[in-house]
Order: C-alpha cells, then structure tokens, then sequence
C-alpha cells in the first residue's frame, strides 16, 4: 500500500493564510468614504494582495458590529438590520442641528406672519414632485396655478396632485397623534382618491387576488413584497415601531423615520400608491419627533432627479442581508441637499424682498404678502393674480387677500380687471419704473 500524503500542519497552512487574512481582516466598512454594495465594489481596483471577492469579504465582515436590527422583517421572518459608521453619525447630527435646534434660520421661515408662505410653497413642491414621482405629466407651472387658484382638477395626473397636497396638509394636522392603521388607511385613501381604478381599493390592504409585484420600466420583476395575509400583523407592527419610545432600544429619530418609509416601500401593503404614502408617513414621522423644518423641504423634488439612485437603494438592501443602511445614507443626503436647497432658496427670496424694499425706499405701508407678490410680480410681467390666489398662497382669509390686492392696485401696481363677477389683477410691463416713483413721492 502506497503511504498517504501527510498532511500539512496547521502551522505551516497559517503562514500561507496569514497575510491574506490579515490584509482581509484589516479592511474598513467605508471605501473611500461610501458605503459601497458590491454591484458598485466590484468595479472598484482592490487593495494589494486582495481578490475583488476577498475585499468584499472584508467590507461584509467589517460591516458585521455596525448592524442593529429593527422591528422590520423580511418575508422569511429575517430582521433588517442598519449601521451607523461615521459618516452617518455625520449626516445625522447636521439634521439634529439644522432640522431640529435653534439654529439661526431666516425671519421669514420664523417668523408668524410670513411662515405660512414657505410651508404652503413647500407643500406645493412636495405634492407636484411626489406624484412626478409617479408619473404624473402636468408641469409645476400647471399643478401650482391650480392649487392657488382653488380650481377642480382636469386629469388624473392633476388630481394626484392635489391629493398629495391635500395628504401633507393632514400630515400637518395630525402631528401630535400616534400613528395607527387606521391613519394609514385614512393616508392612503386622501392619495389615491379619484386616481384608482377600482375606488373601492383605496384605505384598503391588498388582497392575494391582487398580486402586486413591483417592477422597472422594462417589465422586469425588481420586488415581491410579502404575502397578503400577512399585512395587517405587519401593519400593526409598523405602527409601534412608529410610536416606540423604549428606553432599553434607542432608534435615532431620523433613522425612524426613514425605516418607516422603507417599510411602507417593502411590504406594498396597497395595489397602488404605496409610494406616495410612504413619502407622507416620512413627513408625519419627521414633524412628530420635532424636526420642525420638514415643513419648508421637499424630499421628491430631489428624488425625482434620479429615481434610478432612489430605486437602487431599496434594492441594495433588499439584496445584500437585509442592511437598510444603503437607502438610510441615501436618504439622509436626500434630507441634507433639501435642507441646502431651502437655505439657498431663503437667501435668494430675502435678496428679492430687499431690492423691492429699495425701490420703494419705504415699505412701512407695504405687509410682507404684498412685498412676496410684488417680487414675483417684477419677474413675470403680465401674470394675473386673484383673490383666491392670494389668500391660498399666504393662508389668510378672503377679505385679508382682497385688501392686500385692492391696495396694490390702488398705489397703481397692480392693474385691477373684472373677469365676470370676480376681479384679477395683472403685473404691470413697467412695474420697476411705478415703483421707483411710487418710492421717489
């Protein structure tokens, strides 16, 4: 008999292994700041002396105390699970500080009598993007003259639109409640109203009949979300999660909030609109846990610019263990560019406002509505407003709005027109050169 091969001794297979698992064991869980999934690493040139895989599997063994289950689970009863590197730990805390604090944010956003514009301007952005989201063809110039003028919607990509207008302003008003199934269900008939094909759907879960699977423009399945009969258990279990305030499990506001919008994305608990809902639970989460600028920022306006990335990180982590953390660090930079773009926004209107106060060297006649629409007026001769406009884009009553208007018109800003039995009012060709002078008299 021929003797067998000895086998190799641990010691010397361990000083083969070992620079290899070493150079493994020493990978981070960032690459070059980002938290890369494999789709992504893969293309990536890997350390010296490592295969892609290998640096993938140090990435994935790194990653490994960063995770943090939550109350979610997959169809096979598996925990999602988060991290929070340093770069999230980042991101969050800008969000506590400029979302949350006391910062030093413009008048005009603080102040009583001005705020109401910027949250019906931003509830307006939200809602016209939110339904883009989903298709919805009408331009913003369109969707914003209907919600201010107060007029009925002409197609369905319209009338999304107001129902998402009209689902952030219950968001708004029900802030202080906890969440339960039924104001979901209340959510989700207020988005869908008038835009389903069978009404009767609309604040109901999905029956299995309905076999809804989510898929890409090319027909291809991306998600089957869990079964029917499970729903309303997992409904219930949302809503707690929702509401939680445990002292033995802290979850970051932020992080909530967005599981909450995961969550309503994964399990698709309606056959249609489960997007919109899940942007408007975003919202009510934000507001409720004291995140005070929600109101001013729209998330779907940003989303909308690349709904590959936005789908992607449902995707991501779907498809690599259940780690939320990918559409947790997309959606905070979502957040982080809103809030940006809000205070980039604020700087140009405040620069306007001024250079409508110069012209006039005085404005002590002049309210802060008047002002905001004669700065829009400067830049769009010829524009008619109304009363109902008006009263709509500020939030006052109709005898305030007809007033600021009569005014305007009677200092000769504003030519006054009766259009049947109601009055418009139109931007002057040469309203800089009225104003001059009314400024110079």
């Amino acid at each position: 008999m021929k003797l067998p091969m000895p086998a190799p001794q641990l010691n010397d297979l361990w000083k083969e292994v070992e620079p290899v698992l070493r150079r493994v064991l020493s990978v981070a869980p960032l690459v070059e700041g980002e938290y890369y999934h494999w789709d992504e690493l893969r293309h990536r040139t890997p350390p010296p002396g490592l295969t892609p895989r290998q640096w993938w599997a140090g990435v994935k063994l790194a990653r490994q105390h960063l995770g943090k289950p939550v109350a979610l689970r997959d169809k096979e009863g598996e925990p999602f699970l988060y991290g929070l590197p340093d770069s999230v730990h980042k991101l969050l805390h800008g969000i506590d500080r400029d979302a949350a604090g006391g910062i030093q944010m413009a008048e005009e956003v603080t102040n009583p009598g001005t705020r109401d514009r910027y949250i019906i301007n931003s509830l307006i952005e939200e809602s016209i993007t939110s339904s883009q989201l989903e298709g919805a063809s009408t331009t913003s110039d369109v969707a914003k003259e209907m919600i201010r003028s107060g007029r009925k919607p002409a197609d369905k990509s319209e009338q999304m639109i107001l129902n998402n207008y009209m689902a952030m302003r219950y968001v708004q008003q029900n802030v202080a409640r906890p969440l339960t199934p039924e104001m979901v269900f209340t959510l989700h008939r207020i988005v869908t109203d008038g835009t389903l094909d069978d009404d009767a759907k609309a604040g109901c879960l999905r029956i299995a009949a309905d076999n809804v699977v989510v898929e890409d423009g090319m027909g291809n399945i991306l998600h089957v979300p869990p079964p029917a009969e499970q729903l309303e258990q997992r409904l219930q279990t949302m809503c707690r999660f929702a509401n939680e305030d445990s002292p033995d499990v802290f979850v970051h506001p932020v992080v909530r909030a967005i599981v909450l919008h995961f969550w309503i994305g994964y399990d698709h608990p309606f056959v249609d609109g489960n997007g919109r809902t899940a942007r408007a639970l975003f919202y009510w989460s934000m507001l409720a846990q004291g995140y005070w600028l929600a109101e001013y920022v729209s998330i779907s306006r940003i989303l909308r610019e690349a709904p590959g990335q936005y789908g992607r990180s449902f995707a991501y982590s779907e498809c690599d263990g259940n780690d939320l953390t990918y559409f947790l660090i997309y959606q905070l930079k979502v957040f982080r560019r809103a809030i940006n773009d809000l205070q980039a926004y604020l700087g140009r209107k405040i620069a306007e406002i001024r250079q409508v106060e110069s012209l006039l060297r005085s404005s002590a006649e002049f309210n802060h509505r008047q002002l905001s629409l004669l700065t829009h007026a400067l830049k769009h001769a010829g524009h008619r407003y109304t009363i109902q406009s008006h009263q709509q884009s500020h939030g006052v009553v109709y005898q305030t709005a007809r007033t600021d208007l009569l005014a305007l018109a009677d200092h000769g800003l504003l030519i006054q027109r009766r259009s049947g039995k109601a009055y418009t009012f139109t931007s002057p060709g040469d309203l800089s050169r009225r104003l001059e002078a009314l400024g110079e008299s």
